[in-house]
C-alpha cells in the first residue's frame, strides 16, 4: 500500500491532517508543541485515494540522546517505511531558520516531497508565506487547513501522480473470490450455522494492549516483542503519550501491540496532556483483546495496578501479568507469594490470573509471556455445550440448593452460553431478585473448576424464569 510520511516543525499540524485523512481521532491533538513522540501510522483515504499515512514527531535539530534527539530518531525511522513525504510548514508563523534547514535535510532523502502550508482558513493571511515557500526548491506550495479540510483537493491532485497504477484481477483472483462468496452463501443456509466474521477472515490480528503505571517497562517490553526500538524509551516518566500499534507476526498469527502511555492515579492527572493520553490507553483496552498488565517486581501490584487491573477485568479482556525487572530481584520466592496473596485477597474475582516474570531490557521471557497469550486468549474463547452445562447445573443444585424463598424452594431452572469473549452465561431462576450474590459466585466460581476457564472474566446473566400459569 501506497505510505505518506507527515513532517515537519513541532505544532505545524500534523497529527491534525493524520487525523483528518484516517478519518478518526487517533492522534492527541494540542497547541502544546511536541506531544506526538513516536511514529504511527493507520490507514486513511484522500477522496479515491486509499494509503497508509505515518504520522511523525516534530522535528528539531538535535542530534544527542535528550527526548528531541530521540524524537528526531524516530522520524528518520519512519521515513524508511514511506513512499513521499508531505512536508508541513506554519503558514501564520510563516518561513523560519528550522523549516529551510529540514527543507534541505529532505531533498537529501530521495523521496518524493509535498509542501503543505497549513493553517491557511484565510489565504490572504498566509499569502506572504506562501510565497516564501518557494525558496525551499520542493515545488509549488499547497495551501491547506488540516482543521477544516480546506485544500484537500490540491492536496489529492499533487499526491496522485505518485499513487502506483491499479492492477486488475488476475482470473485466478476473480475465481478465488466468487468460490468464497459460493461458501458463505452456503453457510447462511445453514439453519444451525452460527455465521462469525472469524469464519471468513482467519488472518485478524490478535489485538494485544501493553498498559501499566509510568516507567514499569511497557515501551521496552514492545521493543523487545518486535526485537527492534520502535517507540521511544528512557529513564524519564511518561515519555509515551499517544497509544502506538504495531502489526507484527508470532508463531504463524498475526499480532497488532499497542504500546500506551502510563495510568497515574486520577488524583495526580491535572495536566491535560495526560489526561488525553490516558484517556488513549483506555479507549486501547476497551479495544483490544487480550491486556498485558506491566508490573514492576520491586513494587508488586500497589494501589494503582490494582485499579488497572479492575478496569480491565471490567471490560472484560482477558489479563496477563508481566512482572519485569525480575533481574533485579533477590528474594524471588517472596516475591511470588507477594504476588499470589495480593491476587487472591485484592483481585479475587479473577482466579488464577496467568503472570510471567519478564526482564524486558534484557529481552528473557518474552517468547513465555507470547505464549501464555495465546493459551488465554483460547480460554477467552471457550464455548461449552448447553446439554452438559444443564447436567452440570442440575449436580450443582444438589449439592448446594438456592435459599429458600418464604419456605419455597428458588429453582435454578436452565443455563446456557450466550456469548464469548469474555465467557457469559445466561441463569434463568424462579426468583432472581432473591438470588444471593454468594450463589452466584458458586456458580460461577463451580464454572471455573469444573471447565477450566482460569484467568479470564465469566459473566453470569440472572433472568426470571416464565410461569406458565400467570394468565
Amino acid at each position: 500500500m501506497f505510505t505518506l510520511a507527515l513532517v515537519g516543525r513541532p505544532n505545524v499540524g500534523k497529527s491534525t491532517l493524520f487525523n483528518r485523512l484516517a478519518g478518526k481521532k487517533l492522534a492527541i491533538v494540542d497547541d502544546t508543541p511536541g506531544i506526538t513522540r513516536d511514529w504511527r501510522s493507520a490507514e486513511g483515504w484522500l477522496f479515491d485515494a486509499q494509503m497508509r499515512i505515518i504520522d511523525t514527531a516534530g522535528l528539531e535539530e538535535s542530534f544527542d540522546e535528550s527526548i528531541q534527539g530521540r524524537m528526531r530518531q524516530q522520524t528518520e525511522q519512519a521515513l524508511t517505511h514511506a513512499d513521499a513525504v508531505v512536508f508541513i510548514i506554519d503558514g501564520r508563523a510563516g518561513l523560519t531558520p528550522l523549516d529551510e534547514h529540514f527543507a534541505q535535510w529532505l531533498r537529501k532523502q530521495k523521496k518524493s516531497v509535498i509542501l503543505a502550508v497549513n493553517k491557511g482558513e484565510n489565504e490572504r493571511a498566509i499569502a506572504a508565506c506562501l510565497g516564501e515557500a518557494y525558496s525551499l526548491g520542493l515545488g509549488e506550495p499547497i495551501a491547506i487547513s488540516a482543521e477544516h479540510g480546506t485544500g484537500m483537493e490540491e492536496l489529492y491532485h499533487a499526491i496522485a501522480p505518485l499513487l502506483p497504477a491499479e492492477e486488475e484481477d488476475s482470473e485466478q483472483e476473480n475465481e478465488e473470490k466468487e468460490n468464497l462468496d459460493d461458501t458463505i452463501d452456503d453457510l447462511e443456509g445453514q439453519e444451525n450455522y452460527e455465521f462469525q466474521q472469524d469464519d471468513i477472515d482467519p488472518d485478524k490480528p490478535l489485538k494485544i494492549a501493553i498498559v501499566g503505571r509510568p516507567n514499569v517497562g511497557k515501551s521496552t517490553l514492545l521493543n523487545a516483542i518486535v526485537k527492534e526500538h520502535r517507540v521511544m524509551t528512557g529513564p524519564e516518566a511518561g515519555i509515551t503519550r499517544d497509544a502506538v500499534s504495531v502489526d507484527w507476526n508470532y508463531e504463524e498469527r498475526k499480532f497488532r501491540l499497542v504500546d500506551t502511555a502510563g495510568m497515574r492515579r486520577r488524583a495526580k492527572v491535572t495536566d491535560n496532556i495526560e489526561k488525553m493520553s490516558v484517556d488513549d490507553a483506555l479507549r486501547a483496552i476497551r479495544l483490544a483483546q487480550i491486556v498485558i498488565l506491566v508490573i514492576d517486581a520491586n513494587q508488586i501490584l500497589d494501589k494503582q495496578d490494582l485499579q488497572i487491573a479492575e478496569h480491565i477485568i471490567n471490560e472484560g479482556r482477558a489479563l496477563i501479568l508481566a512482572v519485569n525487572k525480575w533481574d533485579s530481584i533477590k528474594n524471588r520466592d517472596e516475591k511470588l507469594e507477594e504476588l499470589a496473596y495480593k491476587c487472591e485477597t485484592s483481585l479475587a474475582q479473577l482466579k488464577d490470573i496467568p503472570y510471567q516474570t519478564i526482564s524486558a531490557l534484557n529481552g528473557k521471557n518474552i517468547t513465555k509471556l507470547l505464549d501464555r497469550a495465546l493459551n488465554v486468549y483460547e480460554v477467552w474463547n471457550k464455548r461449552i455445550k448447553t446439554a452438559g452445562l444443564n447436567r452440570w447445573l442440575a449436580k450443582m443444585e444438589s449439592q448446594n440448593p438456592a435459599p429458600l424463598i418464604s419456605g419455597r424452594s428458588n429453582r435454578l431452572k436452565y443455563i446456557t452460553q450466550i456469548k464469548t469473549r469474555p465467557p457469559t452465561f445466561a441463569l434463568w431462576v424462579s426468583r432472581p431478585d432473591k438470588l444471593p450474590d454468594s450463589h452466584k459466585r458458586f456458580i460461577i466460581n463451580g464454572l471455573r473448576r469444573d471447565y477450566d476457564i482460569p484467568g479470564v472474566p465469566v459473566r453470569l446473566l440472572v433472568r426470571k424464569s416464565k410461569n406458565p400459569f400467570t394468565d
